[in-house]
């Protein structure tokens, strides 16, 4: 039997209709096109996710690991609202604390190291520091007080301003 086309069939079909039995480029192509697709926008969807905890890298370790619990509860309870609060958090930059707190106690630690190699523990079994004023508290002030000027009880106040 001769193949016979279809009278009502075109004479020329389109590139993308394939014959019988043939491999469907077309549809290959657009398998691996929308896999690729879908991969690459759950990358953009986690790495836009993660855009808090990326932002407050730089941050303290508290604040860091706030942002990221923040962010992974976003993320497993689909709630913007966390996600939202942990960018605000991420931009916020907190003051910190606790490295003057830190430098004032290494200097106090340094400075009673300093006292107690100066002055041995034998002397004082104590462990207290006696109290010794270096300079004599002067008896008299430097300074000397200003008396006021008493105006005259005729004077007028106004006058003395012109």
């Amino acid at each position: 039997m001769a193949e016979s086309v279809h009278p009502a069939a075109v004479n020329h079909l389109p590139a993308f209709i394939t014959a019988p039995g043939e491999t469907d480029i077309l549809f290959n192509i657009m398998t691996v096109f929308v896999l690729l697709l879908i991969f690459l926008i759950g990358v953009l969807y986690l790495r836009l996710h993660a855009l808090p905890e990326h932002m407050a890298h730089g941050a303290s370790k508290g604040q860091l690991q706030l942002v990221a619990v923040l962010g992974l509860i976003a993320l497993f309870t689909h709630n913007h609202l966390f996600w939202i609060a942990a960018l605000l958090l991420a931009m916020i930059e907190f003051p910190d604390f606790s490295s003057p707190m830190a430098s004032i106690a290494d200097s106090l630690r340094s400075i009673a190291a300093r006292d107690a190699a100066a002055s041995p523990a034998e002397a004082n079994p104590t462990g207290l520091e006696p109290v010794v004023n270096p300079r004599p508290m002067p008896t008299e002030p430097p300074w000397a007080p200003v008396e006021n000027e008493v105006p005259a009880s005729d004077s007028n106040l106004s006058e003395r301003r012109g």
